[in-house]
């Protein structure tokens, strides 16, 4: 018998595995003009412990590679039609860019747009239903142990 059902409580709902990862490498490419783009190795990740974003890290050769956090109802809506604001969105290229998504995002202290191949990018998205189902991330989400961590940074006695 759990704790939570000897009095009553309501159970947490079941938490798949957090340690399962789906990460996928690809090539995208740095739109630095209209005729230059510029190759650079990143990693896409995602897990059920952060149910709702992916993980972008690009130049992933570097010791210290820049990691962008995307919001993956934002990229699955942009396979089809534009999606998102502010600071990112993506859109599914024309033309030349046929068979592309152009990501766009927006940092404190850099801007970038970025070309990645579709079909990379909705075959990772796949992958991560497989292991949250897209409508099912709430219940990958603790709550609980979310608001115990957060009052207990308060313990430290900073004050803050």
């Amino acid at each position: 018998m759990n704790p939570g059902e000897a009095h009553g409580d309501p159970q947490v709902p079941p938490q798949r595995d957090s340690a399962v990862r789906v990460v996928r490498h690809l090539v995208l490419e740095v739109v630095v003009a209209p005729e230059l783009h510029v190759p650079v190795v990143a990693r896409l990740r995602y897990g059920a412990d952060e149910p709702y974003t992916v993980h972008l890290d690009s130049h992933v050769d570097l010791p210290d590679p820049v990691t962008w956090l995307l919001s993956r109802d934002v990229l699955l809506a942009g396979l089809t039609r534009p999606a998102g604001l502010g600071d990112m969105s993506v859109a599914p290229g024309h033309g030349p860019d046929r068979g592309h998504l152009l990501l766009t995002l927006h940092g404190e202290e850099v801007d970038a747009l970025l070309r990645l191949p579709a079909r990379t990018l909705r075959d990772f998205l796949r992958r991560t239903e497989c292991v949250v189902p897209v409508g099912c991330e709430q219940e990958h989400v603790d709550l609980d142990g979310l608001v115990e961590r957060l009052l207990g940074e308060d313990d430290d006695g900073d004050g803050g």
